[in-house]
């Protein structure tokens, strides 16, 4: 079967002539694949209903450029009637190289639009496997980057958790020295109390000599006793008591761990010691003063009272 022009085929196909006269001269007139293909590429292309327009040569000189310049429109003019008549003549020499029959001409025609809906479709379908490996690559990096957050929101709760769990390791480890500090004064005192009763007892028993009445007999006078502890009633919130010994040099800030250890105040509560007789609220920078100091020696009653 012979066959039909390349440019017939694409303007029977319905395809505007600019169109088809730019996809021949495009593809170098290869054939109606190639024109087809060139195209479904451009037909998008702004400029693809403009009439061909061939490129024209500068001419390069001083004077022959204002001249050039100056006879542009004249030779543009000159350039499109050759093209139109070169495309002509082109058109007609392949006419008459390859006559076709009416019949030939729809089966050939027939033919190429059956091979435009095939190529249009591969086009549609390379277009939505296109389409959905974008979507796919977008939903794997949002899965990366949700991966990622989440990620560092766990490791972020992570070292809050730890941090936590450091304190309150500090915390059960500084009480627990506080007690241990406490333990070893009560057994201190324990033994110390414990060991002097006896003597004190065997001394009480024995007959106190009698002193002369005469005044010439009499010594100096007993000099004031000198206490080196304090027995220290602290009543609580509830209104219990609890009853220690302290140091006479150790600060008032004992007696305050003794409380927070001992008493039934809430975990958290603040609170203040105070004397009652005479009434004095103890501050901060009491609590550093020695109980000696503070007039709590040999023996006081101090109050808690919320902060």
């Amino acid at each position: 079967m012979a066959e039909q022009t390349t440019l017939e085929s694409l303007l029977e196909m319905g395809f505007d002539r600019n169109r088809a006269e730019k996809a021949v001269i495009n593809t170098g007139n290869q054939g109606i694949e190639q024109a087809m293909d060139w195209l479904m590429e451009h037909e998008n292309d702004p400029d693809i209903d403009e009439p061909y327009v061939p490129p024209v040569g500068n001419v390069v000189g001083g004077a022959a450029d204002s001249q050039a310049s100056s006879d542009q429109p004249t030779i543009t003019s000159t350039v499109e009637g050759e093209m139109d008549e070169d495309m002509s003549n082109f058109i007609a020499e392949q006419a008459l190289k390859h006559p076709m029959t009416e019949e030939e001409r729809r089966e050939q025609v027939k033919r190429l639009e059956e091979l435009m809906r095939v190529k249009q479709a591969e086009r549609r379908e390379r277009e939505r496997a296109e389409e959905v490996e974008r979507e796919k690559q977008r939903r794997k990096q949002g899965q990366e980057l949700q991966q990622m957050r989440q990620k560092l929101q766990d490791d972020e709760m992570k070292k809050l958790a730890d941090a936590r769990r450091r304190e309150k390791m500090e915390d059960k480890l500084a009480r627990q020295r506080v007690k241990e500090k406490i333990a070893r004064d009560r057994e201190e005192r324990a033994q110390k109390f414990g060991g002097g009763a006896p003597t004190s007892t065997a001394a009480s028993s024995q007959p106190s000599p009698t002193s002369p009445s005469s005044p010439t007999s009499q010594g100096p006078p007993p000099t004031k006793k000198e206490y080196d502890e304090s027995r220290i009633q602290v009543r609580l919130l509830d209104g219990s008591t609890i009853t220690t010994v302290f140091k006479a040099q150790e600060p008032l800030a004992a007696v305050r761990v003794y409380v927070q250890m001992n008493g039934n105040t809430p975990e958290g509560q603040d609170f203040t010691l105070l004397s009652p007789y005479p009434r004095h609220v103890y501050t901060e920078l009491d609590m550093e003063k020695p109980l000696k100091e503070l007039g709590l020696v040999p023996s006081a009653v101090l109050v808690v009272t919320k902060k």
